[in-house]
């Protein structure tokens, strides 16, 4: 299966909302749909969020099969990392449909996201994941990233644990 990689462009901003909304829901509604969560993902993932952060800050990356995201990566540079209180780049999105899973695109997604880093001279990489999301931690494991601690995601209401997890580069 061939796959490509490349940076996102104002084009894909369709495509990737639903591919952001569909992995999201997935991984996150365990409990079905409630409206702060409708609320977050209509808002968080709409076609003109999505062509901001692409525009604005270059550091979004496809992967493509058939030159159609079945993946993504984003990179939040800057971000404030909640356990540590330092200012580093966070992995704000590795998502991959499904039926791509155990094909190498998150691993190729996170190779060109460290390699980025790297370049531009950044020394770690920190990550909230969901602290049911077994399979998402064992890969974040398997790829040597560490838990520093937990942290709280806050909708509207509710909030959800999760394990902040730091990679040095």
């Amino acid at each position: 299966m061939m796959i490509t990689l490349r940076k996102a462009i104002k084009q894909d901003a369709l495509r990737l909302s639903i591919l952001y909304q569909q992995v999201y829901i997935k991984t996150y509604a365990t409990e079905g749909i409630t409206h702060e969560f409708a609320n977050f993902v209509y808002n968080k993932f709409s076609v003109e969020a999505i062509e901001k952060t692409i525009e604005e800050h270059d550091a979004v990356i496809v992967a493509c099969y058939k030159d159609n995201p079945v993946g993504v990566a984003e990179i939040v540079y800057n971000s404030q990392c909640p356990i540590r209180n330092v200012t580093a780049p966070e992995l704000g999105k590795l998502y991959v449909l499904d039926w791509f899973f155990g094909k190498g695109i998150g691993y190729g997604l996170l190779n060109e996201v460290e390699k980025e880093l790297i370049d531009k001279g950044y020394k770690e990489l920190w990550l909230w994941v969901y602290i049911k999301n077994k399979r998402a931690i064992s890969f974040c494991e398997k790829q040597k990233f560490e838990c520093i601690g937990n942290a709280f995601f806050q909708m509207e209401v509710n909030s959800y644990e999760n394990h902040v997890m730091l990679k040095t580069l």
